[in-house]
């Protein structure tokens, strides 16, 4: 039985103003339905009744979690593992360009199977990697030689430490997110960045997909950040949004989970359809890209 949590007041700015938005099923675990909530004051989109910490456990056990297995199964993970290879080096040129930095000390917060470490590490940066599940450390150890951290090491690492701290959609997965949001201040070095990869619910493919959105992935997705809910995230704690970069490839990616969770079929030519929708619409308008990474520093 899952001990739940029931917010009250909006885990970003404590307003009392929330209500009841939309329901949605878990399609890649539990098939069980859980509510979003969304706060009239930030625009924030939070998970309603979500396990606590200690219960949410069952909910990531799944081959199809790609993000502890690296699962290579079915046509969207193998082109997930194709793009994948792309993406890394836009982060890795985008950390480069943030920090005016070619090598120097980074944090990876939740480095999932090691990919997005090892690449770093081989780029000559000095990496430390946080992952809270024990699988996809062992993964990442057979796959690419990496000794990642659990991470409870996040409280104990020293203040000011790091060129670059990255959180790569992790952000929306931690139950203590102001407590998190307070140590990456604490950890990132005076002219360091923090970089931080969010889904983004303002998207057109969200707006299209509705429910069936892969992105809301409840209750593994404790909160729905819109650009102006993370906006307010750090202001509250005194963080600069020095830019926004959209993720391109997102929309595809998430489109054609979508459309597999809304048919029943794999969707692929339907998914990379409205995945070129939202990202014409993005094209003017970045803020409305399917998920965002948000350049950070301290104010």
């Amino acid at each position: 039985m899952s001990n739940l949590i029931t917010y009250t007041h909006c885990p970003v700015c404590g307003s009392t103003a929330i209500s009841n938005s939309i329901t949605v099923t878990d399609y890649s675990v539990s098939n069980e339905n859980f509510q979003l909530w969304d706060c009239a004051d930030c625009t924030l989109r939070f998970t309603q009744h979500v396990p606590d910490q200690q219960s949410i456990g069952r909910y990531y056990q799944s081959e199809n979690y790609i993000s502890h297995t690296d699962t290579n199964k079915g046509i969207i993970n193998r082109l997930y593992h194709s793009v994948r290879k792309i993406t890394l080096k836009q982060k890795s040129s985008l950390i480069q360009s943030a920090t005016g930095l070619n090598s120097g000390s980074l944090l990876d917060v939740g480095a999932g199977t090691g990919a997005f470490s090892a690449f770093m590490k081989s780029a000559g940066w000095r990496v430390t990697g946080l992952e809270p599940d024990e699988q996809a450390r062992i993964v990442a150890n057979k796959n690419h030689g990496l000794s990642l951290l659990s991470t409870n090491h996040l409280f104990e690492l020293p203040a000011e430490s790091f060129d670059a701290i990255t959180m790569w959609h992790v952000l929306e997965h931690v139950h203590q997110l102001q407590t998190y949001i307070v140590q990456l201040r604490k950890l990132v070095k005076a002219g360091g960045k923090i970089f931080i990869a969010v889904p983004n619910y303002t998207s057109g493919d969200a707006e299209f997909y509705g429910k069936f959105w892969a992105a809301y992935d409840v209750p593994r997705h404790l909160y729905h950040f819109s650009p102006a809910s993370m906006k307010q995230l750090l202001r509250h704690n005194e963080l600069q949004l020095d830019s926004i970069k959209p993720m391109w490839f997102d929309s595809f990616y998430v489109s054609m989970l979508s459309e597999k969770y809304k048919t029943g079929k794999e969707g692929f030519v339907s998914g990379v359809f409205r995945g070129f929708q939202s990202n014409l619409r993005a094209a003017t308008n970045k803020s409305v890209c399917s998920s965002l990474i948000y350049v950070i520093s301290k104010s």
